[in-house]
């Protein structure tokens, strides 16, 4: 039996980011390579929906928060945005080509 390995998915950058089509697992990679590609595109400010369920998942998206030296701030997303189920993450722009490069 031969195991395949998954091809990359390729996903539009937008100032959203669902994480119910990701596994548990991707959110460390994923979550850095987004916002670093937000950057590219000018985008400062994101929106990462990780669902309200046990809160397993919106501990591990801010943990991983916690620690990018990109992420200026963080906070629930509003009522209408998702609220306790959505964080919103605000990115410090890339001010020089030693941040664009890592």
């Amino acid at each position: 039996m031969h195991v395949h390995d998954p091809q990359p998915v390729r996903i539009d950058i937008t100032d959203t980011l669902d994480l119910h089509t990701f596994r548990p697992a991707e959110v460390g990679n994923l979550l850095p390579e987004y916002f670093r590609a937000c950057l590219e595109k000018g985008i400062f400010e994101v929106r990462v929906i990780h669902g309200k369920g046990s809160g397993v998942l919106k501990k591990r998206v801010r943990a991983i928060l916690d620690r990018d030296p990109r992420v200026v701030s963080y906070t629930d997303a509003p009522a209408d945005a998702g609220g306790w189920g959505a964080t919103r993450v605000v990115l410090k722009p890339l001010s020089d080509s030693r941040e664009r490069d890592s």
